[in-house]
């Protein structure tokens, strides 16, 4: 084998592992300036959702029995972020949803910020994220700050005792390293093809 054969496939190799490996603080937001389909029916990125103390992706969905579970906090959550100029982006990467279903639920719930599908599950997979709901704080720069969930109690918002995100956005909003960087994720897993 010729040396520029075995050092491409050397590369290509390296690139598929590091693609298998999770998102991990510090990394940048993953494809940022990919253009993802809001349920308004305009395009977005990543990117310009952000806003100037940083961006929420929280990966979601319509039916999933976590989701109900974590209606209120969702919403609480998300409001909480955009009131504090950190832009949010809901993504749902279930194969089996459409941009109608979404819209209907994002109504229900009054969502007044991005939910945005991932049919193809391009962002999910850029995250690594597995679960719904399933939480990336990133700071005014892009970098991760926060991964996994809402608080420590996904099943019953009646047993929480942390507030793991939104501890981490006001950590964040005090020029602060979050506290704790990452917890374990609970939930329904997405739903890809």
């Amino acid at each position: 084998m010729r040396k520029s054969h075995y050092l491409a496939l050397c590369l290509a190799l390296i690139a598929m592992r590091m693609a298998e490996l999770p998102l991990e603080i510090g990394a940048p937001i993953p494809k940022s300036d990919q253009a993802l389909k809001d349920i308004s029916g305009k395009e977005i990125t990543l990117s310009k959702a952000k806003q100037a103390n940083g961006l929420l992706v929280m990966f979601s969905g319509n039916d999933c029995p976590y989701i109900e579970r974590n209606k209120v906090r969702t919403v609480e959550i998300c409001r909480y972020a955009l009131s504090n100029q950190i832009g949010v982006v809901l993504v749902n990467s279930n194969a089996n949803t459409t941009l109608e279903a979404m819209k209907a639920y994002a109504s229900s719930q009054q969502y007044t910020w991005y939910y945005v599908a991932d049919p193809a599950a391009a962002i999910a997979e850029a995250f690594q994220a597995t679960h719904t709901p399933e939480c990336y704080l990133f700071n005014t720069g892009g970098t991760l700050v926060y991964k996994g969930a809402i608080d420590d109690s996904p099943g019953n918002a009646d047993a929480v005792k942390t507030r793991h995100l939104n501890n981490a956005i006001n950590d964040l909003l005090a020029k602060k390293a979050p506290k704790v960087s990452s917890s374990q994720v609970l939930g329904c897993n997405i739903k890809r093809f």
